[in-house]
């Protein structure tokens, strides 16, 4: 007020203020970017600090240097939340750029945090009415139902004035890559990904000031088939999915320093300043996402993307439709290569080929530097496996997997890399090399959605340790801008089944708040009107799978996957946006189950893969399908009422809290016996009742005992397949039985997860047996060596084994509750919450177990130890001493309930 300073608190500063999931938040979609900070100590001491009020600072940035910026605040707000706070400003327009800064007060405090460090967010183009880019393509005939050799396109333009500012809006009908003045914009692979392309068409915005100048500039771009009309799909795949012609959609726009704004667009005319786009063929003679990439160095095209060339041969384009509401800006990060592995090995067949081993089982492609005589021919053959010392491709099923480089000659040496295919693969066949391979000859490239790591975790047995980083890089090869099943077949689908069971281990290890919610708006897009949700999205024909049918598990992710993301990120925006979608499957299910409220009809997958059933029956699994479906409709039931308590729609919660407590009573008189027994007297059907909360009181006791009575009778050896896989554990700690837990866990027998480890895994399998105990590959017509869904039981390692799990959506509590288990010495997970670091680490000393507790600020944790009080603390760092549990699996087991 009289000009001095405002007092503020040095001890603790806002950091990390975010947009929405973006990082940076370039090219927004929302005229209300939702807002989330993190409160962090400045010191080594935490200070009692819990945010209870805030203020938002926004001001313009504007395109034209010496305008007046304009600022505007909200004040304080009385609100104490930090994570997805709702935009408190005035709606931003189109290409809007402004500097946003927050600060914040705590209840027992006057003085308010410095204000935090700037983020800048700049929105898209926002409305329909803001594109003026049409699809244009090459202007020559395309034979549909097969495969296409990518194309250039090119346009020249001139810019009268330096460049101020300039914001590149581009997608495509197919992949691109685009380039100004010989520069490629931006290092995103397969732009613009997958998404349900007749719903939804992703874009990206791209500051490309640098790549301008005043004078003569040309626009370039490198288009493919992808996944739009490229073959796609099991059994074979299909052409055309999406349109029988590729495309690009641009749209350039330059703030010059005299004021003026130039737009340079896509379209099939002349430009104001005579620039047109042209058209021809490159050194790409083939691109397949499953065959793989042909390249002939000899028919590069230098220059093609820089003003000067000559484009006088070239074909003009062809425009096409596309409707401006259907473009979306991209919601989560782009696809990149995130890591360069070197081959550790390099085997020599016994056919005499040459094998470079990378040592990692890995999606993405391989880069070469070779130098060779014009028209050498060098050929690169992927796979996951080796069997009798010789590439492994049948489980690559008709995916061909190899890319093909034609040498030009070039004495200087030549570079290349595919543009528009990724495999996946440990191993690649190298013929045709010339000369000798060298170090750093071949790297391979890991291409996955550039997601933020979040959660890590650690233990003493080096065997877990290696199950979890393959769960890891599982992740890593399947999280490939949709959630695919595996990265390496011809398939290569967003199977709703997989990751509705994956989910809270994928939320734990890296950040997908946006790539998930922006693949669940394609779910919510592909739902049929009666509510089914396909088995895969985006969906595609495929045979059996086509049309799609209702099934227990997979469609279940429309009502289990947005709460997943509730309580992690703390997002009801996302539970509102598919609060329809989640309504209309549960909606289905009890129209299909009708008033006995057993689903028993249809074609249900079940167990899908239990270890029992048949190579060629997957779905033969020991637990009956319609028992699996039975508790999936009353766990989804059950939860969707916990969604519409949270959104505010208390009629919906009561008619859905009813219903599942109907279907919880239908359940256990149809499938659980007094004694506690159940129809199927197997690990998941067990697993299910007691995770979804269907059983009471003794039946309860009794179900966990006979879980644990199954694990035993099995050797400790797994007996779920994907239904089950995320549950037994869960099952067996729920009802005390710790021990055999942990049992299962470490077991080495087939099928278990350090089978897999021991037989030399690094990703986990599709089949708890792909590898089988004689080193052949299962028989199974699906067999990958890199599957997430088995990989689930990692988040039971971070909420059980080391003890870290949510207690209130985004982790506004933690629950601190380890069971170490009896053959490990210490243990720990680590996450960034939304809130800043939590962590558990925990190790056995002399008879006493050592806890040690990392809370970030404005969290509060439960601290449940083995016998010991459960506690309350608050935020900074807390260490508890308790009698160490028993050492041995004979000892703990001794303590069981009788």
């Amino acid at each position: 007020m009289n000009g001095l300073p405002v007092p503020h608190r040095p001890d603790v500063t806002l950091t990390d203020l975010r947009a929405e999931h973006g990082r940076p938040a370039l090219g927004l979609g929302t005229a209300r970017p939702r807002l989330s900070w993190t409160a962090r100590p400045t010191g080594a001491t935490v200070p009692a600090w819990r945010q209870t009020d805030h203020e938002v600072r926004v001001s313009t940035v504007p395109a034209v240097p010496g305008t007046v910026p304009r600022t505007w605040t909200s004040g304080r707000t009385g609100s104490g939340d930090n994570v997805l706070v709702p935009w408190p400003a005035p709606d931003l327009a189109s290409r809007e750029r402004v500097r946003v800064q927050v600060r914040a007060w705590s209840e027992d405090h006057a003085e308010p945090t410095a204000w935090s460090a700037p983020l800048e967010v700049e929105t898209g183009l926002l409305h329909p009415g803001d594109w003026t880019a049409v699809p244009v393509g090459p202007d020559w005939d395309a034979e549909p139902g097969t495969d296409h050799r990518p194309a250039l396109l090119r346009r020249e333009f001139h810019l009268p004035a330096p460049v101020v500012r300039a914001r590149l809006h581009v997608t495509a009908h197919g992949v691109h890559e685009v380039e100004v003045n010989g520069a490629r914009v931006g290092d995103e692979v397969l732009a613009p990904g997958w998404t349900s392309y007749h719903h939804r068409l992703r874009h990206r915005t791209h500051d490309v000031t640098a790549h301008l100048r005043e004078g003569a500039n040309a626009l370039g771009a490198w288009l493919a088939d992808g996944w739009y009309r490229g073959r796609y799909g099991t059994h074979g795949g299909n052409h055309d999915l999406y349109g029988t012609r590729t495309a690009l959609l641009a749209q350039l726009e330059v703030d010059l320093a005299d004021g003026r704004r130039v737009v340079v667009t896509t379209h099939p005319g002349e430009g104001a300043d005579g620039g047109t786009w042209r058209a021809a063929h490159g050194p790409i003679t083939a691109a397949s996402l499953y065959d793989g990439e042909d390249f002939d160095a000899r028919l590069a095209v230098p220059g093609f993307s820089r003003a000067g060339f000559d484009d006088s041969a070239w074909a003009g384009v062809r425009a096409y439709e596309r409707d401006p509401a259907t473009l979306v800006a991209a919601q989560g990060p782009p696809v990149r290569c995130t890591r360069e592995l070197p081959p550790v090995t390099v085997l020599t067949t016994p056919s005499g080929a040459t094998v470079l081993d990378f040592g990692q089982n890995l999606a993405g492609r391989v880069r070469i530097r070779v130098r060779g005589s014009a028209g050498d021919r060098v050929r690169l053959r992927h796979a996951e496996v080796l069997q009798d010392g010789e590439l492994c491709t049948r489980p690559l099923q008709r995916a061909r997997a190899t890319d093909t480089y034609v040498l030009s000659g070039d004495p200087a040496g030549e570079e290349w890399e595919p543009r528009f295919t990724t495999h996946g693969f440990r191993y690649v066949e190298v013929t045709g090399w010339p000369g000798r391979l060298g170090e750093g000859d071949v790297v391979a490239r890991v291409v996955h959605s550039d997601l933020e790591r979040t959660g890590w975790f650690t233990c003493s047995d080096e065997r877990l340790n290696r199950l979890h980083e393959n769960v890891v890089w599982s992740m890593r090869s399947n999280f490939a801008d949709v959630p695919t099943d595996c990265p390496q077949r011809d398939e290569r689908l967003g199977w709703t089944g997989d990751v509705q069971v994956f989910g809270p281990t994928a939320s734990f290890l890296y950040d997908v708040g946006g790539f998930l919610a922006s693949w669940l708006d394609d779910v919510a897009c592909e739902q049929l009107p009666d509510g089914t949700v396909p088995w895969y999205v985006p969906m595609i024909p495929a045979e059996f799978w086509d049309p799609p049918q209702p099934g227990a598990v997979w469609g279940d992710v429309a009502v289990l996957l947005p709460a997943v993301l509730h309580e992690r990120y703390g997002d009801t925006g996302v539970l509102r946006r598919q609060y329809a979608s989640a309504r209309a499957w549960v909606d289905l299910v009890e129209r299909l189950a009708g008033p006995t409220r057993l689903w028993d009809t249809g074609v249900q997958l079940g167990d899908w893969l239990d270890p029992a059933a048949p190579p060629e029956e997957p779905a033969a699994a020991r637990t009956d399908r319609y028992l699996v479906a039975t508790a999936y409709f009353a766990h989804s039931a059950r939860t969707l009422a916990r969604i519409a308590q949270v959104l505010g729609e208390e009629a919906d919660a009561a008619r859905y809290g009813r219903l599942a407590d109907e279907v919880r009573e239908a359940f256990v008189r149809a499938h659980v016996h007094p004694d506690g027994r159940m129809s199927s007297d197997a690990q998941t059907a067990y697993a299910l009742a007691l995770a979804f909360d269907l059983l009471d009181g003794p039946q309860r006791e009794a179900a966990g005992r006979r879980l644990a009575d199954l694990v035993a009778e099995d050797g400790n050896r797994v007996a779920t397949g994907f239904a089950g896989v995320n549950l037994v554990a869960d099952a067996l700690t729920g009802t005390g039985h710790d021990a055999t837990a942990h049992a299962l866990l470490t077991e080495t027998g087939c099928p278990s997860w350090l089978y897999q480890v021991a037989m030399g895994a690094t990703t986990t399998w599709e089949r708890w047996d792909s590898l089988l105990p004689d080193g052949t590959v299962n028989p199974g017509h699906m067999t990958s060596f890199n599957h997430y869904a088995l990989g689930s039981i990692a988040d039971w390692m971070h909420r059980t084994v080391a003890g870290l799990a949510p207690a209130a959506p985004g982790y506004r509590r933690l629950l601190v509750r380890p069971r170490p288990g009896a053959d490990l010495t210490a243990a720990s997970a680590r996450h960034e919450t939304p809130h800043g670091p939590a962590a558990v680490a925990w190790h056995r000393r002399g008879g006493e177990l050592l806890v040690d507790v990392d809370v970030p600020l404005g969290v509060t944790a439960t601290v449940d130890l083995p016998g010991r009080p459960v506690v309350e603390v608050g935020a900074g760092h807390h260490r508890f001493a308790v009698p160490d549990v028993p050492a041995t699996p004979a000892a703990a087991a001794a303590l069981q309930p009788a």
